[in-house]
């Protein structure tokens, strides 16, 4: 009998160990690493998610350039929402699940003031490079998606050369954001779905049509997911229908 109890007590124990475990495990939050351009729309969907799902959220968010060195260097993730190429990038790393990169929306890249300051004319090439020339300085973010955009523009207009010791190069699209709001920069360019939300700037307008750029942001599950359901589920709530409206709201398009 001695010898039955004691195996007894050592089943029951696993059982109860199993169960805390079981609980810790569903309890664990949904690790999200999430670009910057992609930050206000996932705010305001993400409350939805976690109470209809039980489950929380861990989000991280930066540059898509930053998201991809961390991620490739190890960073530990269960979603991933980026813009598309750097989606691929961490794919080919062997990051990624085999399911599909799902598009969220994409945004254009356009040009922000210093809250209550004038807004140039920025509608045709010519306008843009009247304001561009005409500046005291630019920002914008020197690891971001945009900025290949921005410099191709700016070659485009053969003002390269101009530009280059009026341009402001931060480390994330805050710090230029912070440098215009500031008064030390008069003009930032960075995605609109950036310029909506910043604190004391106004959204001037997208670029010009011939210049219009547009980033396209993915999301993608990890390799290494602890819970691949829990991300599908955040995933489709991104990709929603009941999102389109939230989604262009923060400056992002589908």
């Amino acid at each position: 009998m001695g010898r039955v109890s004691g195996v007894g007590r050592t089943l029951v124990t696993l059982v109860v160990f199993a169960a805390l475990a079981a609980a810790g495990y569903a309890q664990a939050p949904l690790r999200v690493i999430a670009s910057n351009g992609v930050k206000t729309f996932v705010e305001a969907l993400v409350p939805a998610y976690e109470k209809s799902s039980g489950r929380k959220t861990s989000i991280t968010y930066g540059t898509s350039t930053t998201l991809v060195k961390n991620i490739v260097g190890g960073e530990r993730f269960d979603v991933v929402i980026a813009t598309m190429d750097a989606v691929d990038q961490i794919s080919k790393a062997g990051k990624v699940a085999a399911d599909p990169p799902a598009v969220l929306g994409r945004s254009q890249v356009g040009v922000g003031v210093r809250q209550g300051q004038r807004k140039p004319r920025i509608g045709t090439p010519a306008e843009m490079k009247q304001a561009l020339v005409g500046a005291k300085g630019v920002s914008y973010a020197g690891n971001g998606a945009s900025r290949p955009h921005i410099e191709k523009m700016f070659d485009t207009l053969g003002i390269a050369s101009d530009m280059k010791p009026k341009s402001s190069l931060e480390a994330g699209s805050d710090g230029a954001i912070a440098r215009v709001a500031a008064g030390d920069a008069e003009l930032l360019i960075t995605l609109v779905s950036e310029i909506l939300p910043a604190p004391g700037i106004e959204l001037v307008g997208p670029l010009p049509k011939e210049f219009r750029s547009d980033v396209t942001f993915a999301a993608a599950i990890s390799a290494a997911a602890a819970d691949p359901a829990a991300a599908r589920a955040l995933i489709a709530s991104l990709v929603s229908r009941e999102a389109t409206p939230i989604l262009r709201q923060k400056g992002l398009e589908r």
